[in-house]
């Protein structure tokens, strides 16, 4: 079997993977809307459309701010930049001209180019002051997660457990990393992430992989979790989130493994906790945020991985990465709302209704002070906070 596992069936999926006949009383229920008092009101600055958006489809088309700009795209192939000061387009490519497109990738830039790719297995490389597309690269296997550039080249991790890289100004490619794919995993793939010349990526055997950047040499493999379990899906591991890194630290998480923390420079964990998330993480720089398999929000201290405060108030909502913003964590669910949560306390401050498609990512801070959201139906709004 594939990567199959699509995020908003994902809970409902393994309840009735565990349990077999699910009866009613066995089936996963999604938490009320928590009932907040909020602290205050974003106000829009605008808002726009791109595309039919990413519908209900597993594609996380998270926007991205570069060079000026705010680079967004919609699953059936249109990516536009927008001026972040009004929200008026600058420019817009509509890949899905000649090809089905099912953009799904994520978005990246490099060398003034936006890189994106899809569920069909092609990589795009726009020119980013007129869209204009500059190369397409045939890639096998389906594209999930976002690329990542390094130097002068632009790395792609795909659904066939490769890791390749290629140049950034001709697509040429320069090399692969294979890891193995077991035939259950989650539906998703880990962006890579780059510092020092090294490149860290999880793996869908549930694995923190570590390469040279330059040549695609491998340097070490560190297990995130063991299988257990009796059945295929108890025993699943897959690491889908991408790495954090802080200092000489880095952060991984596994779906049915656990939170590692490990030494850059050695690749030897420095401690592990229990717990289970297949989205990425986020940090203040002493704390680290993670969203659990059941929506719990948890914060755990980074040096120690000691628990400071957990949220479940949110479960089975279906929510996005936890990102920081104002000094506030912030998630979205499947029913469109944005909560703000208390990044020391775990206490909501804030709920934001945007509308009823609800969020495949989680928002962006943007330089001026705002912040920038995309709906699953395409809608993207900048917003500020006046408190």
């Amino acid at each position: 079997m594939k990567k199959w596992f699509g995020s908003l069936l994902l809970a409902t999926v393994i309840a009735g993977g565990l349990t077999g006949c699910s009866s009613e009383e066995d089936s996963v229920v999604m938490a009320p809307v928590p009932d907040v008092k909020s602290q205050f009101k974003p106000e829009s600055d605008w808002s726009t459309s791109v595309g039919h958006g990413v519908q209900h489809f597993f594609s996380k088309l998270r926007p991205h701010s570069a060079y000026g700009k705010i680079f967004v795209a919609s699953r059936d192939g249109i990516v536009k930049a927008l001026d972040p000061a009004d929200g008026k387009k600058l420019w817009e490519t509509d890949l899905g001209d000649e090809h089905r497109t099912y953009l799904s990738g994520g978005i990246q830039t490099g060398l003034n180019q936006v890189y994106v790719g899809s569920e069909t297995g092609l990589l795009y490389a726009m020119d980013a002051e007129t869209g204009t597309l500059k190369w397409q690269q045939d890639i096998s296997g389906e594209i999930l997660a976002a690329p990542v550039t390094e130097g002068d080249l632009v790395i792609v991790h795909t659904s066939e457990g490769n890791l390749i890289a290629l140049e950034q100004k001709t697509g040429k490619k320069q090399w692969t990393i294979s890891t193995e794919v077991p035939n259950l995993t989650l539906r998703g793939d880990s962006t890579p992430v780059t510092v020092s010349g090294g490149i860290f990526w999880g793996t869908a055997n549930g694995r923190l992989a570590a390469a040279i950047a330059s040549s695609g040499q491998l340097i070490w493999q560190q297990s995130i979790g063991t299988p257990k379990g009796a059945t295929e899906i108890d025993r699943l591991i897959d690491v889908d989130s991408s790495p954090l890194i802080i200092g000489s630290t880095l952060y991984t998480i596994g779906y049915n493994g656990q939170l590692v923390a490990i030494d850059l420079r050695s690749g030897k964990p420095l401690w592990k906790r229990n717990y289970s998330s297949a989205t990425n993480i986020a940090t203040d720089g002493g704390k680290i945020f993670i969203v659990t398999d059941q929506d719990h929000l948890v914060a755990v201290d980074a040096r120690s991985g000691t628990e400071i405060w957990k949220n479940h108030q949110l479960e089975h909502r279906l929510v996005t990465e936890p990102v920081l913003i104002h000094n506030y964590v912030v998630v979205g669910d499947s029913e469109g709302y944005l909560y703000w949560i208390d990044r020391n306390t775990g206490e909501f401050v804030a709920e934001q209704y945007v509308n009823s498609s609800g969020f495949a990512v989680a928002p962006i801070a943007l330089q001026d002070g705002g912040y920038l959201l995309i709906t699953r139906n395409g809608d993207v709004k900048k917003l500020t906070i006046n408190q």
